[in-house]
């Protein structure tokens, strides 16, 4: 970084005091806004002052939640979702295949909605997407965060959680399965007059080793009125499907393929 005399700096710091924003008073000056904002982080942090950025929590400022928006997010934090809550670090994280980058953009704009002001980012890995949202408040709306794997500790929605999942209970199924779930085609053959044929059928899968997500899923999938069984694969009741094909017709209209 280029050295600028203490005069000009302290200059600089007089105007920001002053309420003027990075760019103008870099423009003013004619030193790099980059600087400027470090200037500005730098004087806050000696006067000890802690700088939140902006947000419109629903839970902190008595707002209203945005309904359809917040169950879908549930759904994707309880299946492929994390908080991370540091005193430095503070975000959701909602990781999302590279091969349904519609999947991606809904997960961002959930965000987005649930929480206007915070901000949001993407940091690409190997086969998929990071989605993440900037901001410790995430913790009062998703109160399942906590310390161990998911599947490791109780999970149970609060009432206020269950009334919006009562409202926007296909949300909440959507969420879920795109963050732990698929659609999927099976099929089968059979003797028809002596010929063998071939029948093609679609199906709808969730896997998720957390017996309480579990049952928040077939308690919702209950109340929208979808038929569900648990396949058992070994010793393992990790998996529900849904296979009727009323159900699935249900599925595939609320729902449908990732994207």
């Amino acid at each position: 970084m280029e050295q600028h005399a203490p005069s000009l700096r302290a200059e600089a710091l007089a105007l920001l005091r002053q309420g003027l924003r990075n760019s103008i008073v870099a423009e003013r000056l004619g030193v790099p806004v980059g600087t400027v904002g470090w200037w500005l982080h730098e004087d806050r942090k000696d006067r000890g002052i802690v700088v939140e950025r902006q947000h419109d929590c629903p839970r902190c400022q008595n707002l209203p939640i945005d309904g359809p928006a917040y169950s879908y997010l549930l759904g994707l934090y309880l299946g492929d979702g994390h908080i991370v809550a540091k005193h430095k670090q503070n975000h959701l994280s909602i990781y999302c295949c590279d091969g349904w980058p519609g999947l991606i953009a809904a997960a961002e704009d959930a965000m987005r909605k649930v929480i206007t002001g915070a901000g949001t980012g993407r940091r690409m890995k190997i086969g998929c997407t990071e989605v993440k949202s900037y901001t410790k408040h995430w913790k009062c709306l998703f109160p399942q965060h906590g310390p161990g794997r998911k599947h490791e500790r109780r999970i149970v929605l609060t009432d206020w959680q269950q009334e919006i999942v009562n409202e926007h209970p296909w949300n909440l199924v959507r969420g879920l399965i795109h963050s732990d779930g698929c659609r999927i085609t099976n099929w089968t053959t059979r003797m028809v007059a002596g010929k063998r044929k071939r029948y093609e059928y679609p199906r709808y899968f969730f896997t998720n080793k957390s017996d309480d997500i579990r049952k928040i899923y077939t308690d919702t999938l209950d109340r929208v009125g979808v038929e569900w069984k648990t396949n058992a694969r070994g010793s393992d009741p990790y998996h529900i499907s849904v296979a009727r094909r009323a159900s699935v017709a249900l599925m595939d209209a609320q729902v449908g393929p990732k994207y």
